[in-house]
């Protein structure tokens, strides 16, 4: 069992920067990849970044265009996505999610554990 927990969320303004954070506890933390994801009122859960157990490798959505940074802190069981230049169509619910194995993946079906999420507001 792994339990996730999202936080960072909040209002900024467009082109302004936020930096997500997700904490992990029970299991071995290190053997999970982590993804995010993220869902807009309306809209279907859209796949963000993920990145694997080890740190070492990483995937992100083609939305991204390399505004955002996934990266961990296997000291602090801690995965955090920076998102740079934030447009107002980012605004959503933010989910981090745990995946054991070696395969990252960008289908949020394939994730095992989910945290509560955390909201993100772009104003212009």
């Amino acid at each position: 069992q792994v339990q996730l927990v999202e936080s960072g969320g909040g209002l900024v303004k467009a082109e302004g920067s936020l930096r997500l954070s997700c904490v992990g506890s029970g299991r071995i933390f290190s053997s999970y990849a982590i993804g995010w994801f993220r869902q807009a009122p309306g809209k279907e859960r859209e796949f963000v970044a993920v990145i694997s157990g080890s740190g070492r490798t990483t995937n992100y959505g083609d939305f991204v265009k390399g505004r955002f940074t996934i990266s961990r802190d296997s000291a602090k069981n801690t995965v955090f996505l920076q998102m740079n230049s934030l447009k107002p169509e980012d605004t959503a619910v933010y989910y981090c999610a745990a995946r054991s194995g070696t395969i990252l993946t960008s289908s949020q079906f394939q994730y095992n554990y989910w945290g509560q999420g955390t909201q993100v507001t772009v104003s212009l």
